[in-house]
C-alpha cells in the first residue's frame, strides 16, 4: 500500500492551497517541503538594522541568502535572477501580498495580439476560484475597478489610504490617467487567522504581526486540522515510476543526509518555474514535449522614484502597492509592440534602498556629509512607480541542469538561461518616461529611474506550460501531465503566458480548480 494518497512536493502557494482542499474532502496528503516552519518572532522587521538584514540573511535572492534550505542556482547566463524562499508558505513569506486577477484578454494574447497562444481555459473558467481564493486568502480591496469585468468584490476593504497614495493619485488625476486602490491579501480588519495591518512597511521580510496572508498563516493550519501531514526538510532528489511509466512517489534526503521514500498514488509538483522544471529534469520524466523548463517567464520591471518636498511618509506600508494603474495595460499598437504593463505605487522602506536610487549619482554626492543631506531630502518624501511588463514566452529562456553546480546534498542545481527580449525593453522604455511624467504631475522635484533590475524575478513562471496538445504543453488544462497519468503540476510553471500580474491569484486559483478536478477524477475511478 502507499504511504498516502495523494504526495504534494513544496508547501507554498499553490501546494497549500491543493493540500488543505484535499485534506478537508478527506483524501489522504502528504507534503514534502525542503525548508521548515519560520516562526514570525525570528522576522526583522522590528530590527533597527532591517534594511540590512533585507539585503542578507533574509535577502530574496536564494545566491545571496545561502540558507540551509537554499540551493543554488547558477544565473551567469541569466539577465534577470529567481527570487525565491524555501519555507512552510514558501515565497509568500516574503512576497509583497499583491493579489490582482489576471484580465480576460491575459488569456487570449494570441487571438487578440497574434504572439505566443491562447491558454486553454478563459478568465470565466476561472473567476470562481479567483472568487474562492480572496475569501480563503482573506484579500482587501476595492471593487468596482473599470479595468476588470464587474462584479469583483473583496472580504474587507484596504487599510487606510496614506499620502503617499493620495500623492501618487492626483497625478494621475491631473494627466486623466486611470489608477485604483490595489488589492492585497493583507487584512485591515481581523479576519480568521489574521490580524489587522499597521503598516511598518517591512513585509517583503515577512510579517511580524500576521497581517499578511502568507500560506503558513492561512492555509497550513486547517490543512494540518483537516488531517494533512506535512514533513519539513525534505528535499526531493527525483519522483519515481513504475513500469507503466505512472508515478509512485518521491525519494528525498533529509536534514542528516539520509536518503528517504514515500509512496503514493498521485504525485503533485508545486514547487514553482524553477524548482519543478529541475525536478521534472532530474526526474526525467513528463518531457515528451520538449518544453519541460522552457519558455520561462519572469516579468522585467522598470522604476521611476520620485522626490517631494514635502513629508509622504514614504516608508508607511504596507509594502503591497496601495495603488494600481491600467493605463497602459492593454495593448496600443501605435506604441510599436503588444502588450503592456501594471503600475504599481511604492512605499520605499529603510536607508539602503535610497542610496540604490543615487546609483547613478558621483560618488561625492554619495559619500560623507552629502549623503546624510540626500538622505535629509529624500527619507519618506519619496516613492517608486514601477511598471511590471507582459513578459512573453521564449523557447530559449529556460531552465537546465548545471553540469557542475549542486546543492548541499549532491543535487544537480538549476541553471537559468534568459534574456530580455527586444520588445520588453521597448515596453520598459515606453512606460519610464510615462512613470516620469506621472511622477512630474504630482510635483516631484526630482526623479530616478531604472531601465530595468535583474533582481525581480519574484514570479517564475512557464516551464511546464498547460494546454490540451501533448506535443506542445506539459501538463492539460487542469494541470495533469499528458506523459504522466497520475502526475500534476499546480504552480506557476503551467502559465502560459505571463501578463502583467502579479501571479499569486492566478496560481491560487488555478490550484483550487486542480484539485476539484483530482477530486472529481477520483470519484469517477471508485
Amino acid at each position: 500500500m502507499p504511504d498516502a494518497d495523494v504526495l504534494v512536493v513544496g508547501a507554498g502557494a499553490s501546494g497549500s492551497v491543493l493540500t488543505r482542499r484535499l485534506a478537508e474532502a478527506g483524501v489522504d496528503v502528504v507534503c514534502l517541503e525542503q525548508g521548515d516552519w519560520v516562526q514570525s518572532h525570528t522576522f526583522p522587521g522590528e530590527a533597527p538594522e532591517w534594511d540590512v538584514l533585507h539585503q542578507s540573511r533574509w535577502a530574496t535572492n536564494p545566491n545571496t541568502r545561502r540558507l540551509p534550505a537554499d540551493y543554488p542556482i547558477n544565473t551567469d547566463d541569466a539577465e534577470i535572477h529567481p527570487l525565491m524562499f524555501s519555507a512552510v508558505g514558501g515565497g509568500t513569506i516574503h512576497f509583497a501580498a499583491n493579489w490582482p486577477r489576471m484580465t480576460p484578454s491575459d488569456f487570449c494574447v494570441r487571438s487578440l495580439d497574434g504572439v505566443a497562444d491562447d491558454w486553454p481555459f478563459t478568465y470565466e473558467d476561472l473567476a470562481p476560484y479567483y472568487t474562492q481564493a480572496e475569501l480563503d486568502w482573506g484579500v482587501s480591496g476595492v471593487g468596482g475597478d473599470p479595468a476588470f469585468p464587474p462584479g469583483i468584490t473583496y472580504p474587507m476593504a484596504p487599510p487606510p489610504t496614506g499620502r503617499l497614495a493620495r500623492k501618487a493619485a492626483s497625478g494621475m488625476d491631473r494627466l486623466g490617467w486611470h489608477w485604483w486602490p490595489h488589492p492585497n491579501a493583507i487584512a485591515s480588519v481581523p479576519y480568521r487567522n489574521l490580524v489587522p495591518c499597521e503598516r511598518r512597511g517591512t513585509c517583503m521580510t515577512g510579517c511580524i504581526t500576521g497581517a499578511k496572508a502568507s500560506a503558513d498563516i492561512v492555509h497550513w493550519p486547517e490543512a494540518l486540522k483537516a488531517g494533512a501531514r506535512l514533513i519539513t526538510g525534505a528535499r526531493v532528489r527525483e519522483i519515481t515510476t513504475d513500469a507503466r511509466g505512472r508515478a509512485t512517489g518521491a525519494i528525498w534526503v533529509d536534514r542528516a543526509g539520509a536518503e528517504q521514500r514515500t509512496t503514493a498514488a498521485t504525485v503533485v509538483l508545486a514547487c514553482n518555474g524553477v524548482g519543478t522544471a529541475r525536478l521534472l529534469l532530474l526526474s526525467g520524466i513528463a518531457n515528451s514535449s520538449g518544453l519541460v523548463g522552457r519558455r520561462l517567464m519572469m516579468h522585467p520591471t522598470a522604476a521611476v522614484a520620485g522626490v517631494y518636498d514635502e513629508d509622504l511618509e514614504g516608508w508607511r506600508g504596507p509594502a503591497g502597492s496601495p495603488l494600481l494603474s491600467m493605463q497602459f495595460y492593454e495593448t496600443d499598437t501605435s506604441r510599436g509592440f503588444v502588450r503592456g504593463a501594471k503600475w504599481d505605487a511604492y512605499p520605499i522602506a529603510g536607508v539602503l534602498p535610497y542610496m540604490q536610487l543615487l546609483h547613478g549619482t558621483p560618488l561625492a554626492e554619495r559619500f560623507g556629509p552629502a549623503i546624510h543631506e540626500r538622505m535629509a531630502r529624500m527619507h519618506g518624501r519619496s516613492f517608486l512607480w514601477t511598471a511590471q511588463t507582459d513578459d512573453l514566452p521564449e523557447e530559449e529562456n529556460r531552465v537546465e541542469l548545471d553540469p557542475e553546480l549542486t546543492d548541499a546534498d549532491g543535487i544537480p542545481a538549476p541553471r537559468i538561461r534568459y534574456r530580455v527580449h527586444p520588445q520588453s525593453h521597448d515596453n520598459m522604455r515606453f512606460q519610464l518616461d510615462r512613470m516620469r511624467e506621472a511622477h512630474e504631475a504630482a510635483g516631484a522635484t526630482e526623479t530616478h529611474e531604472w531601465h530595468w533590475m535583474p533582481d525581480v524575478g519574484w514570479h517564475t513562471l512557464g516551464t511546464a506550460r498547460c494546454g490540451d496538445d501533448p506535443a506542445t504543453s506539459v501538463v492539460d488544462p487542469f494541470g495533469c501531465s499528458h506523459d504522466v497519468p497520475n502526475l500534476w503540476v499546480v504552480d506557476g510553471s503551467v502559465f502560459v503566458t505571463g501578463s502583467s500580474m502579479n501571479p499569486t491569484a492566478t496560481i491560487a486559483a488555478f490550484a483550487l480548480r486542480a484539485a476539484e478536478r483530482m477530486l472529481a477524477v477520483s470519484r469517477q475511478a471508485v
